[in-house]
């Protein structure tokens, strides 16, 4: 499997949410490789979307990557979880996606190894926290390009239904909270709760 070419990322955080949808999420590692296909993401639309880490271009060293070019890792962790996003848009515009879930794909006993615990497959990567630690996403990932080795985005399969709603867990972002912003693979298993 290859990367995506960089053009893929070069359209906005409302164009790239859904579009993912379907894509394999890669990451290579000395343990070997894990995969999921995207199955959840979350648009996050930069300076005027309120619950955006860049809103009103908020520029901080945590998110430097939104303000350069698409197709990057935007990697933060919050409580305990390490989460990824995918820059998006254009240079100088700071939108990003988050990957909320994936459905395994390859790797399945490293990602048990790594989430411990876990009793079912679904529980696996049902939610952005529980796919970056079962693929081994880690923060030092940050501002890496999600086109090339060894974290990266690949060719996928076609995604079902696709349903749109509101994001989850951006209560006091005001009107935000309600934008459909959040793209999910309807019936899908793998869909976070």
């Amino acid at each position: 499997m290859q990367p995506v070419d960089p053009s893929f990322f070069k359209r906005s955080a409302l164009e790239l949410a859904p579009a993912l949808l379907g894509m394999l999420l890669v990451k290579e590692t000395p343990a070997g490789p894990a995969s999921g296909w995207i199955v959840e993401t979350e648009a996050y639309a930069g300076p005027e979307d309120r619950a955006a880490h860049s809103f009103g271009n908020r520029r901080t060293a945590r998110t430097e990557v939104m303000f350069g070019r698409p197709g990057f890792a935007y990697i933060y962790e919050m409580h305990t979880h390490t989460l990824l996003n995918v820059v998006a848009g254009e240079e100088g515009k700071p939108e990003a996606v988050l990957i909320r879930a994936v459905e395994p794909c390859a790797g399945i006993d490293l990602m048990y190894a790594r989430r411990g615990a876990v009793k079912k497959e679904r529980d696996l990567t049902s939610g952005p926290g529980k796919l970056a630690r079962a693929l081994g996403i880690v923060k030092a990932d940050y501002g890496k390009p999600l086109y090339e080795l060894p974290l990266f985005i690949a060719a996928g399969r076609a995604p079902g239904t696709v349903m749109a709603g509101p994001r989850i867990g951006i209560d006091n972002s005001g009107e935000a909270r309600d934008y459909p912003w959040r793209f999910w693979e309807l019936g899908n298993p793998y869909v976070s709760k």
